[in-house]
């Protein structure tokens, strides 16, 4: 009887491993992190491979129908990268193409005709395989309306070459979505890049930010009653996550993604709300040197002296200190994320950046990378 007990209890045990290793946690970091100054400068040395399940290097460009590397050092950034996998045999790679720095048009370009889409498709084969890659993230941001059939196109060729070039292995493909409302509607068609896509990498971010005239978190869990039947009512991810269901996107392939940025403003009169009168972004910080945004990192040394909030509706935390204000995450709001995430059985959470945590521990006495491991290890709860 206690050997029947002992051998139910390690199937349970199975089942429960099997279950946690479901959840994705799907990483990306910048090319342009390795030029941030001092204690910011991030390099693929500084990734923990047993944190993430996939990890996306952004960006590469195109050039000429051709995916190219994108900075002077990329080749040795893809070997180091995937020279992880040595101390971790489970993690996926992934190279993302596009960008908002790149924009459109050499998307557009790509896409002219079934010619110049397979010379893409081809040479984005060649790269990943000659670098060792497990995929490619595709990060097509603001298509338009005359783009919908480009991408989806596109997605469709980049699986069914990938599908035909298994002798080494089956590369997986992931494509970056925006979280807003107009813009899924406007050029992306969802149901259609979910029959190929792997996952879909969802920008459930940058809601709010200093493009407005006052204050609102960049990515406010639940609608806050403040936005009434407003466009607003739309800025927040439950809205988000229920949409793209609506069109057509399984809940498994979606991956709501988590800042570990916040978004900052400059305030112009002596309230500190959400909602608040803003003149505008807020100061750049000492390593990101960004208006209207900082790292973790950064936020961890501003928080030192400003008064720390919560928006309990919406789940998330805001600072203020003097005229400067600014939303983010901590490690109660990535929980609470993760939780919807696993209560609306998507597909896991990505985060938008590694190099924006805490990598270093030096600045939010929380350890190595705060955000990533509040997330990973909410993830691995039953």
């Amino acid at each position: 009887m206690g050997q029947v007990s002992m051998w139910a209890a390690g199937v349970v045990g199975l089942i429960f491993l099997q279950c946690v290793s479901t959840f994705k946690l799907v990483c990306y970091f910048t090319s342009w992190s390795q030029y941030l100054v001092s204690s910011g400068r991030f390099v693929p040395d500084n990734i923990d491979p047993n944190l993430c399940t996939h990890i996306i290097y952004a960006f590469a460009n195109i050039s000429g129908n051709q995916i190219v590397p994108t900075e002077w050092n990329d080749a040795s950034t893809y070997e180091t990268l995937n020279n992880l996998k040595t101390r971790n045999p489970n993690l996926k790679t992934l190279l993302s193409v596009g960008g908002y720095a790149m924009g459109s048009e050499p998307f557009r370009k790509v896409t002219t005709s079934p010619v110049t889409r397979l010379a893409f498709v081809t040479s984005v084969v060649q790269l990943l395989q000659n670098n060792n890659f497990d995929g490619l993230d595709l990060s097509w941001h603001s298509a338009e309306q005359s783009d919908k059939r480009r991408l989806a196109y596109l997605v469709r060729d980049l699986h069914q070459l990938f599908a035909r070039n298994q002798e080494k292995k089956r590369l997986l493909l992931s494509v970056a979505i925006p979280a807003g409302k107009e813009a899924i509607d406007k050029g992306y068609d969802i149901k259609y890049i979910s029959q190929f896509a792997d996952f879909l990498n969802f920008i459930t971010f940058d809601f709010h930010g200093s493009w407005e005239a006052y204050t609102g978190h960049l990515s406010p869990l639940q609608r806050s009653n403040a936005d009434g039947h407003s466009a607003a009512s739309s800025y927040n991810v439950d809205f988000a996550v229920k949409y793209l269901k609506s069109k057509g996107a399984p809940a498994e392939k979606i991956i709501m993604g988590i800042p570990t940025y916040g978004r900052t403003f400059t305030l112009s009169s002596r309230q500190t709300m959400v909602g608040a009168p803003a003149s505008g972004a807020g100061t750049p910080g000492p390593f990101t040197k960004l208006a209207g945004m900082l790292a973790y990192y950064e936020i961890c040394s501003f928080n030192s002296g400003a008064k720390k909030e919560r928006i309990m509706e919406q789940a998330v935390p805001y600072s203020h200190k003097g005229n400067q204000w600014v939303g983010y995450e901590d490690t109660e709001s990535v929980q609470t994320k993760v939780q919807y995430m696993k209560n609306n059985h998507l597909g896991g959470i990505m985060i938008w950046t590694l190099d924006s945590d805490d990598f270093s521990g030096s600045f939010c006495q929380q350890g190595k990378y705060p955000l990533l491991s509040a997330i990973k290890k909410e993830l691995d709860k039953a």
